[in-house]
């Protein structure tokens, strides 16, 4: 397995709260392979699978 890279900085243009946001998922997830995110009163499902992929279900 190789080494996970350090996360990138944001950029300047990406701090204006109108833009897209660049989050490292070790920032989100932590430790966790599982986080909730709540949106418009659902829940949505956010989880890394064993192949390193990213699923959302709601």
């Amino acid at each position: 397995m190789t080494e996970p890279s350090p996360p990138r900085p944001v950029p300047a243009e990406a701090k204006n709260e109108h833009a897209a946001a660049d989050l490292d998922t070790r920032e989100l997830f932590g430790r966790r392979s599982e986080i909730r995110i709540s949106h418009d009163a659902a829940i949505y499902r956010l989880r890394i699978t064993r192949a390193g992929k990213l699923i959302l279900t709601k």
